[in-house]
């Protein structure tokens, strides 16, 4: 016997098929982001930022760098290299310490200087150590060495990427997309070699030197939390108000 379907199924049947993979309504789509304003700062306001950040305790001893697997790179120190994971300055300080402004600030689109910032294999060593520049902004990596190296960018939010530089070679110019702190930037070839990259989507940050000391100049006026970023020692944040065409200071702490 032939079965025959109900025609009082057929109706629902139909509009239960002609309503899937639709998709939502209309007014239910998820307008897209709007694109942020440019930055401004109005110059008459803006005022600075600055600390240092201190290391209490005895500092620690850096190893010394073995090269004997290659003595292309170790002919090139007069004394053996040490390590720079933890720099303690004569002063009390640290060095090598990323200091940016972590939240706080209006949303907005920040436009990357022009300039590129240099980061060079010199040694066999990476210099500068920890390196800051902004979203879009080229890094230019230069090979002094007669050696070859492979950079490696072994970010995270970023796109990692692994490039060779023969001897002497062309410089490598490279950009990053999102903003990522830190990220260590090492070499295939030597595995000794190791540096920071601080990739930060607006100009207020810095990278502390021999006196351990940070400034963030043209800050417009708020609140904010600043955050240092040490290698080994980890993150520290505290907050900060900075007045009108004023000044502000925080230090920050570290200990063995």
């Amino acid at each position: 016997m032939r079965l025959l379907t109900p025609v009082a199924f057929i109706a629902p049947l139909i509009l239960l098929v002609s309503n899937c993979g639709s998709g939502p309504a209309p007014e239910t789509l998820t307008p897209a982001p709007a694109a942020l304003p440019e930055a401004h700062v109005d110059p008459a306001t803006a005022g600075s930022i600055s600390g240092r950040i201190l290391f209490e305790g005895k500092p620690p001893v850096m190893p010394m760098i073995d090269m004997s697997s290659n003595p292309s790179c170790e002919r090139q120190h007069k004394a053996p290299a040490k390590a720079q994971t933890v720099v303690v300055n004569p002063n009390g300080t640290l060095r090598y310490a990323f200091v940016w402004i972590k939240d706080g600030l209006i949303p907005a689109r920040w436009t990357p200087p022009a300039e590129t910032v240099q980061l060079t294999q010199s040694g066999c060593i990476y210099a500068p150590h920890v390196t800051g520049l902004m979203v879009g902004q080229t890094l230019e990596i230069i090979n002094e060495d007669p050696v070859n190296h492979n950079v490696h960018a072994e970010a995270e939010v970023n796109q990692a990427w692994n490039i060779s530089e023969a001897p002497k070679d062309e410089h490598k110019l490279r950009k990053f997309a999102k903003q990522e702190i830190l990220f260590p930037m090492t070499c295939s070839v030597h595995p000794w070699m190791r540096s920071y990259i601080g990739v930060s989507s607006h100009p207020f940050f810095a990278v502390t030197g021999e006196d351990g000391a940070y400034t963030l100049k043209g800050v417009p006026p708020g609140t904010y939390t600043i955050e240092v970023v040490q290698e080994k020692l980890g993150r520290k944040e505290g907050k900060v108000t900075l007045s009108a065409s004023g000044t502000a200071t925080i230090d920050f702490t570290y200990g063995s």
